[in-house]
């Protein structure tokens, strides 16, 4: 029986962990050839390492996101090694840290927004330039909960992410008559490796709190912010449009 994804070409970006590594698997186990993209290399080349062991094709390419070179040479080599660019998931990200707007260190400012906003324009750049070509091409861009609604100490993010959501708008806008669907996911909080390290999810407490904040009383699983991609980017969701879906167990439905 053929794999909903079957033969298709699929970037995701921050996939060594998280999110982004369970998309990949998820893509490579509905039949995709997926390119593996992140800056933790051993942490990518185990999510390949995975997608292998399940008798899938996956490779890693070595990228950051903020860096328009790098971003070129992840889709140019997609395409010389597999012919085409079907799919984009533009994931990587980062947290930055936890301070209020007037102490947050423009260092830091910096980096997150070049990570969570520049980034996927880049990605987007490239990707374009390649699904415009074919004249096709499914991208989604992995915002927050966070470009919907406002979080206190977290200025950077929640900025980069309400741009990466107009952005996402604007692109779509733009790209649809070419036959290129551009949409975005916006996940609650996730049980993933950037909670783990803002001490978000080992506390009890801290957890319960989190948790709290969900209509769902609990946290997401990676798992299911994967398979919203994955709906998102299937046939089922040709009609949807430059839309932030939410992930978020009613968080912001509350």
């Amino acid at each position: 029986m053929r794999r909903p994804f079957e033969d298709q070409v699929v970037i995701v970006t921050g996939a060594a962990f998280g999110i982004g590594r369970a998309t990949a698997l998820a893509f490579a186990r509905d039949g995709a050839k997926v390119v593996v993209a992140d800056t933790a290399d051993g942490g990518g080349e185990e999510t390949v390492a995975l997608i292998r062991q399940q008798g899938n094709l996956a490779r890693y390419v070595h990228c950051d996101v903020s860096d328009s070179a790098q971003v070129k040479v992840l889709v140019e080599s997609t395409v010389k090694t597999w012919g085409r660019l079907d799919i984009a998931f533009n994931n990587a990200g980062i947290e930055g840290v936890q301070a209020p707007t007037g102490q947050l260190p423009e260092a830091i400012w910096k980096r997150v927004l070049d990570t969570n906003l520049t980034g996927p324009f880049l990605c987007m750049q490239h990707e374009l330039k390649q699904m415009e070509k074919q004249g096709s091409g499914v991208i989604v861009n992995n915002a927050s909960i966070l470009g919907t609604v406002g979080f206190a100490n977290a200025s950077a993010y929640t900025a980069a992410k309400h741009g990466l959501l107009g952005l996402t708008k604007a692109a779509a806008l733009e790209y649809a008559p070419k036959g290129i669907r551009i949409n975005a996911v916006c996940p609650g909080f996730i049980v993933t490796p950037m909670l783990e390290r803002a001490g978000l999810v080992e506390d009890a407490s801290v957890r319960h709190g989190l948790e709290s904040l969900h209509a769902a009383k609990r946290l997401g699983q990676p798992e299911e912010v994967a398979e919203t991609v994955l709906f998102l980017c299937s046939p089922k969701a040709s009609f949807i449009v430059g839309h932030g879906l939410l992930v978020d167990g009613g968080y912001v439905a509350q």
